[in-house]
């Protein structure tokens, strides 16, 4: 698999990382131009949906050699799922990036509908879906990646002490919200590109609302979120739906403070081409030099 990708994204390593839930998880290592001939270690950038990301993010790790940008050196760590897991990706996604209790919401369950009734998902699709949004398990996923996944490629790679970033779309970008608000001492920066808050009850409403004052000191990691005009004003309900919920996010973020902390663009793109521009939108914003 190593020989294979090399050839096709180059300076990438494939793994796999069984965690202690007993959940297997594939793992590309994407190291950026000039690292074999360096002793600096650098920050890890943890890219979500690895199957499905990988391909249009790894690439962009060129940009830190662009001398337009001013995008500081990082090694790119992408996330994704092995053997019939891997066929499965965006349905096995769900438990892993959804936050614990979220409400499937009407406007799921109608795209879902939908999808059945014009047959591009076949009922045992559409049940397959539910089942993985019935028992969403993020905080296991987050303590997977905090307490397994980054200590085991510290002792692999080499690995700054501070400076590490997380980046995901869609679904990845709601669990990319939940681990900014969970704020696990880990990351600095965090990228929520799109961020599938698809419910008016969602759980990060209920953490948002919990947030803790800010002290002063407090060296809390920025946020970076994006959304595509095609979300806010096209034609699909459940994508306006979502917009609106993360700009209701983010207006509940400003009112309790955290407006420092906050960086946002409106990229030009739908929800299936806004990925690449949103992580270059995430680097260029939240990673400089």
């Amino acid at each position: 698999m190593s020989e294979l990708l090399h050839g096709c994204l180059q300076d990438t390593e494939y793994l796999e990382v069984t965690a202690k839930s007993g959940r297997r998880y594939a793992v590309w290592v994407t190291t950026p131009p000039g690292y074999a001939d360096s002793t600096e270690p650098l920050p890890l950038i943890y890219v979500l949906d690895g199957n499905w990301t990988v391909g249009l993010t790894a690439p962009l790790i060129v940009t830190q050699s662009d001398p337009y940008l001013t995008i500081a050196p990082y090694i790119q760590v992408s996330i994704g799922y092995t053997g019939e897991e891997a066929a499965n990706w965006a349905q096995i996604r769900n438990r892993d990036l959804v936050p614990p209790g979220e409400p499937i919401g009407d406007d799921m369950l109608a795209t879902l509908n939908a999808a059945r009734e014009s047959g591009a998902m076949t009922e045992e699709q559409v049940e397959a879906y539910l089942a993985e949004l019935e028992q969403t398990q993020a905080d296991v996923f987050l303590d997977f990646l905090t307490n397994e996944l980054h200590p085991h490629l510290r002792s692999k790679l080499r690995v700054s002490e501070s400076g590490h970033g997380l980046f995901g779309y869609s679904y990845g970008g709601l669990f990319a919200l939940y681990a900014w608000l969970r704020d696990t001492g880990l990351f600095t920066s965090i990228g929520a590109g799109s961020p599938g808050v698809a419910s008016a009850d969602s759980q990060i409403f209920t953490l948002v609302d919990a947030l803790p004052e800010l002290g002063e000191d407090a060296a809390a990691p920025r946020l970076h979120v994006t959304l595509n005009e095609a979300e806010l004003l096209g034609e699909v309900p459940f994508y306006r739906g979502m917009a609106r919920h993360v700009l209701t996010t983010l207006e509940r973020l400003h009112a309790k403070g955290r407006s420092e902390q906050l960086s946002k663009a409106l990229l030009q793109g739908t929800h299936v081409t806004g990925l690449q521009p949103s992580f270059l939108s995430y680097l260029k914003t939240s990673h400089g030099r």
